[in-house]
């Protein structure tokens, strides 16, 4: 049986959100606006739904940190039962990332016309949050 750590993942994805909010905001907010094709005016009538939106998005990451949290602990590295080093962590997160996040958002680019630019750029904050998340809840869960 699995056990979960409920406290660890409320903390994770709260840590989660910030990281997301300096992404899309101070670090590459601008750059995304660009790649999304959006205004200051359209960011603007975003904001009146911020609330919904940050609450939807603050679900989701808990069950997203939930389930890579059932992946790290059922996994079986160095023949160990759960993944349990920072590393080991980080290669269930690098694997779920690849197999699920990378591939599947892939036809935001290829379907949707969205440049590969952005592609990359969510990717690459999709890449650190599964490594990142995988190797702390192997150490902490």
């Amino acid at each position: 049986m699995v056990e979960i750590n409920y406290v660890a993942n409320l903390i994770i994805s709260i840590l989660a959100m910030v990281f997301g909010f300096l992404w899309y905001g101070p670090l590459f907010g601008r750059k995304w606006m660009k790649l999304m094709g959006l205004s200051h005016k359209d960011l603007g009538e975003m904001k009146m739904n911020m609330g919904v939106t940050y609450f939807t998005a603050f679900i989701t990451t808990i069950v997203t940190v939930s389930v890579l949290s059932y992946f790290v602990n059922l996994a079986v590295i160095d023949e160990i039962n759960g993944a349990s080093t920072f590393f080991s962590g980080a290669i269930v997160g690098f694997i779920v990332w690849l197999g699920f996040i990378a591939t599947s958002t892939l036809g935001q680019f290829l379907w949707e016309g969205k440049p590969f630019s952005l592609y990359l750029l969510n990717n690459m904050h999709n890449l650190i949050f599964y490594l990142v998340v995988g190797g702390v809840l192997a150490v902490w869960v």
